[in-house]
């Protein structure tokens, strides 16, 4: 299971601690984090029903969760990443001649047709490099919105995460999809990664991930990047992009620029000057982050998101056949 997020400080990335917060408050309130290398399940289950539908008390993701097709709407990614939904979402084909999804019970391979096609790209440049295929992890559910468990992101068809373990050479079986653990690439000491699992290979392909032009942030454990840090040499302008962030040892996590066809979605703040190999990544080796007290009082979780938090755009959404 996804290893717990710890209270303490905060990660020096503008708006990132919110997310960190909203992560937090999410496991708090008795959601799981949808990890990597969290089961699926061969049965998944239709939810049940609600009971009042149209309570405006409704959390958001009891309403999202609901909806297993796309809205039949122009496609745009609305609101922001931590707080929107998904109209016209397209889905990433199961399999693919350098990718395949993962964890197909979730129902959570959909995305603005710019992740969908950049994840394409990134396969195709990941194969040239040495990382032969992808193993393709949550993207957004078919109308994007809050999701019933893990991820305070992944909202607007714009966030995915990518498994470290390279593609195999086969067609994975359904169970393989379900069961197949990602690989855990950091250290147990949380400080460096593990030599017997990195590869060249995984250093490639965050680096092409990082390169392309429509990509906002990648996000990785701290030890990941300063990994990446240390091999750079001097081709050292992607690095800003690669943020170091709780949770992402299995996985790495892309988030995708606001598209132009996109009005109302709401860009993330620019990633600090620099590449972000200084006192900064030193914080996330501290002692205070690598081994937080524990809070003398319990953490109040955050609400959940109701419709009347999301854009107003959203109803429209969630009401589409």
């Amino acid at each position: 299971m996804t290893s717990p997020i710890k209270a303490g400080p905060r990660p020096r990335d503008g708006a990132g601690w919110m997310i960190a917060l909203l992560l937090l408050a999410a496991q708090l309130a008795g959601a799981p984090l949808a990890g990597a290398q969290d089961l699926g399940t061969l049965d998944p289950k239709p939810l049940p029903p609600l009971a009042k539908p149209d309570d405006p008390a409704n959390p958001a993701k009891e309403l999202f969760g609901r909806k297993t097709e796309p809205a039949p709407l122009k496609s745009e990614a609305i609101g922001f990443y931590a707080k929107g939904c998904l109209a016209g979402a397209q889905a990433l084909p199961i399999n693919g001649p350098t990718w395949q999804v993962m964890r197909l019970s979730r129902n959570r391979n959909w995305g603005h047709p710019s992740l969908v096609h950049f994840i394409e790209r990134l396969s195709q440049k990941g194969a040239k490099v040495g990382w032969h295929g992808l193993l393709v992890g949550d993207m957004a559910q078919p109308r994007g919105g809050p999701m019933l468990t893990g991820h305070a992101s992944h909202q607007i068809g714009l966030d995915a995460d990518i498994w470290l373990r390279p593609m195999p050479d086969h067609e994975l079986t359904r169970q393989e999809r379900e069961e197949m653990s990602a690989t855990m690439v950091v250290a147990d000491n949380r400080k460096e990664v593990d030599a017997s699992v990195w590869t060249p290979a995984h250093f490639a392909i965050i680096k092409a991930a990082a390169e392309d032009a429509l990509v906002e942030r990648v996000f990785v454990n701290a030890a990941i990047k300063k990994k990446l840090c240390e091999g750079a040499g001097t081709d050292r302008a992607w690095l800003q992009k690669v943020r170091p962030f709780w949770q992402h040892d299995y996985h790495f996590h892309v988030r995708l620029k606001c598209p132009d066809d996109s009005a109302t979605c709401k860009h993330q703040d620019p990633v600090p000057a620099g590449d972000g190999c200084g006192k900064e990544l030193d914080w996330w080796f501290s002692d205070a982050v690598l081994h937080p007290k524990p809070s003398l009082e319990p953490e109040k979780p955050r609400p959940p998101i109701k419709m009347a938090d999301l854009p107003p755009a959203c109803r429209q959404v969630l009401a589409a056949p």
